[in-house]
């Protein structure tokens, strides 16, 4: 049996990992829907929430062909952020911010 939990409960512990997150200077945004949240973290990092826990991929099994995810309790919402933020890092190493150009050429 699936625990059920009102809609707000999502938002609410993502609104509180998105905080945590501000601690390790990452920002983030909070969406919510169909009583799930996200946290849009950076490219290839979203990290999903319901009433209990949240979870985000870490990587690929290419035995298996699929994704592999890390989970940690919505109850630690600072121990979350922790984890997240070494999976961001990682990520920027991947992903680093383009180079910023000029609207128009000079």
């Amino acid at each position: 049996m699936t625990a059920t939990f009102p809609d707000d409960t999502a938002v609410r512990a993502a609104e509180e990992l998105r905080e945590a997150l501000t601690r390790y200077g990452i920002t983030a945004d909070v969406h919510d829907g169909y009583g799930l949240a996200l946290v849009s973290v950076w490219v290839d990092l979203i990290v999903w929430c319901r009433g209990d826990q949240f979870w985000w991929r870490t990587g690929w099994n290419p035995r298996q062909y699929r994704p592999v995810y890390a989970r940690h309790p919505v109850s630690e919402p600072n121990q979350a952020a922790h984890r997240v933020a070494l999976r961001y890092a990682e990520l920027r190493q991947i992903h680093p911010l383009p180079e910023q150009r000029a609207a128009y050429p000079a």
